[in-house]
Parts: C-alpha cells; sequence; structure tokens
C-alpha cells in the first residue's frame, strides 16, 4: 500500500516536486541507455557531461545568466561560501560592506572578519531581525570590495526583492539566494556573485550553486585553499574534482521542471498567490499573528505565532497529525514557521489556511 504524501513546511532540506522524484525513481537503478544509476557514474565520462552541461544550460536560460558569468557546482552549502566570498573578492582593499538581516548574515560577518574589515551598513537585529533595514547610501563605504546582502531570510522571513537591490555604485553586489532562488525573479547583471544552497528550491542537499562574474576571478588571497577559488571550478567547467553528481542530476530535473512550469515569472506569480493566501489569513485572524513588517514580508518563509506557548505546542501538534509538518518556528523566534517554496502546491496553502481557521475557532 503506497504511503501519502504530507505537505512538508520544512525550512530545508525541503519539499521537492512529486513530479521529479517520480522521474529520478524511474531512473534510479538505470539512467537511459547506460546500464546504470547515476550514482555509479564517472563524472569525466560523456553521459555525466551531458548531464552537467544540460543542468548549467537550463539554469543559465531560466535566469537569464548573461556570458560574462560562470555557473558554478560546488559543495559545502551556502556556510562555506561565507569563507569562499571573502577569500575570493576581499582582495584589492581589503574591506567589505555587509547589511546583517538575520542569523546567516551574522555568521557571514563573522567569517569575513577573519580576512578583512567589515563595515555593517545597517542592521535589523534590534527587533529580531523582523524587517529589512532601510540603507543609507552615505554609510556604503566606496573603495569596498564587495557588498554583501542575504535577499530572503529563512529564519525570519523578511526578503529584499529585484527592485530594492541597492546601487553599490559599481561596488560589486554579492547576494545570498539560498532560499528564493528561482522563486522570483532577479537581474542577474545587478550582481558580482549570487550563490545558493540547493536544498530549499533547487534540489537535495550537498549541492551549492555560485554564479560569478567572470572579472572578479583570479584574484584570491594566497592564503586561499585550492578547493576554494571559484576560477579553479570555473576554468575546470566544475569538475575539477568529483561534484556531487546525483544533487546536480536531482537539480537539472528541478530546472527543467520550473521551465516546464513556465519560468521563473511564473513560478513568482504562483508563490505570490500563496504568499498572498496565508498572509491575507494572519492579517484577519483574531488569534495568529504574522511577525514580521508587511513590506518585507518574504514569498518563502512565513513565520506566525499564537498567544502563549501552550497553544503555539498545540498547533503545532495538530496540524501534524493532519498531515502538516514541519511548521516549528526556529528557536529564536519560536511560534511557527511555513516555508512555502517552489515544489509547496497552492492546493497545501489553501489547506493550510482551512485547517488553522478550524483551529481558531476551536481554541477562541
Amino acid at each position: 500500500m503506497a504511503l501519502e504524501r504530507v505537505y512538508n513546511f520544512s525550512a530545508g532540506p525541503s519539499m521537492l516536486p512529486l513530479e521529479v522524484l517520480e522521474k529520478a525513481q524511474k531512473e534510479f537503478v538505470v539512467y537511459g541507455n547506460t546500464g546504470m544509476s547515476v550514482m555509479e557514474m564517472s563524472h569525466r565520462s560523456k553521459d555525466y557531461e551531458n548531464i552537467i552541461f544540460g543542468a548549467e544550460k537550463t539554469l543559465r536560460d531560466l535566469m537569464a545568466v548573461p556570458d560574462n558569468y560562470s555557473i558554478l557546482f560546488l559543495q559545502g552549502g551556502g556556510s562555506t561560501q561565507f569563507a569562499m566570498v571573502p577569500l575570493n573578492l576581499m582582495n584589492k582593499n581589503n574591506k567589505a560592506d555587509y547589511v546583517k538581516t538575520g542569523q546567516w548574515a551574522k555568521k557571514a560577518i563573522a567569517e569575513a572578519q577573519k580576512y578583512g574589515k567589515v563595515n555593517v551598513v545597517a542592521s535589523s537585529e534590534d527587533k529580531t531581525f523582523s524587517y529589512v533595514p532601510e540603507l543609507d547610501p552615505a554609510k556604503f563605504d566606496k573603495d569596498a570590495d564587495y557588498f554583501y546582502m542575504t535577499l530572503n531570510n529563512t529564519i525570519y522571513g523578511t526578503h529584499t526583492p529585484n527592485d530594492r537591490i541597492p546601487d553599490t555604485k559599481g561596488v560589486p553586489f554579492v547576494g545570498d539566494m539560498s532560499s528564493n532562488i528561482l522563486a522570483e525573479r532577479y537581474d542577474v547583471s545587478k550582481f558580482g556573485l549570487i550563490f545558493a544552497g540547493a536544498q530549499k528550491n533547487l534540489g537535495p542537499a550537498g549541492l551549492t550553486i555560485a554564479i560569478v562574474r567572470n572579472d572578479l576571478m583570479g584574484n584570491a588571497m594566497e592564503i586561499t585553499p585550492t578547493m576554494l577559488r571559484y576560477d579553479i571550478h570555473a576554468e575546470a567547467k566544475s569538475l575539477y574534482n568529483t561534484p556531487p553528481t546525483y544533487s546536480i542530476y536531482f537539480a537539472g530535473l528541478v530546472f527543467e521542471w520550473v521551465k516546464k512550469m513556465g519560468g521563473v515569472d511564473a513560478m513568482q506569480k504562483i508563490n505570490e498567490e500563496k504568499a498572498g493566501i496565508l498572509y491575507d489569513f494572519l492579517d484577519n485572524s483574531n488569534l495568529f499573528k504574522g511577525t514580521v513588517v508587511p513590506k518585507d514580508r518574504s514569498l518563502m518563509n512565513v513565520p506566525f505565532v499564537l498567544p502563549n506557548e501552550d497553544l503555539n505546542a498545540k498547533f503545532i501538534k495538530e496540524a501534524a497529525s493532519k498531515g502538516f509538518v514541519n511548521l516549528k518556528g526556529h528557536r529564536t523566534v519560536g511560534g511557527m514557521r511555513a516555508s512555502i517554496y517552489n515544489a509547496m502546491p497552492v492546493e497545501g496553502i489553501k489547506k493550510l489556511v482551512e485547517f488553522m481557521g478550524k483551529f481558531e475557532l476551536e481554541n477562541k
């Protein structure tokens, strides 16, 4: 008997498109006419080159990545990028501007401070990162080697859309897009570098994607390990060593699925609809309350709370029993968090909101 799938609201690793899971299942033991699984395939083989280069091309098309940028398939998660970015880019004046918008930004700042001077141009820590701070260009350092910002904050549920990317006056803009890549449209040409861990919107854990403007590569600090140099991976077309082969294959299937769904712009419309349904309920509820300033609300991560911890615990337990799992919020925020990435269908949000409405009636 087939087990029924739940609605998985985990912040990551997270829900994957059922259609993609079924295709991967079908191809798991024997891929194409190779007689073997992708997991068993040499990364130096022609068959695997077709997989990795095909995935790169689809992602380039989806995000409209200009020709003067390299797409790299890396390892180590977004957290390794916290060191890789300064090691490769903090190479002229040994300083960079950072915006402190959450836990991941704090970790990135702490890592960058090991390699040079960090200028925190703005922070929202004063209100538990429940908003994105306004940026004052007068505080930007024109001699910074780069300007760094986390574009979607998984824990706190805030985000910076494309039309609010700051004008850094020629200073390369670095964006951590781990939890909203392919979920909303960004103009890649505004960036010097974009990176994203795969385990939220792109595929299984183990893969990290970096999109790097070519002129920013090749000047890494002397202390930079070979494996942490962007230029090394770009020259080797992400095949310098054995990459996370299966995760790349799976991400390629997800890219094809996004393309089939109509591309990034179509995904953004669906995501706006999903987030709108949930935020509309929260705004009109007398029991549930959102925790983020409305203008800064994420399309991907929606934190909310009930009046007390007992009700929070009761809701999480009852929701799980109805098939709405992994709704417990991050310990620094408490309450609940619904992560509603690309793979979460509109139906899942409608059913969650229906359950929340019943819970409210029963717990007035």
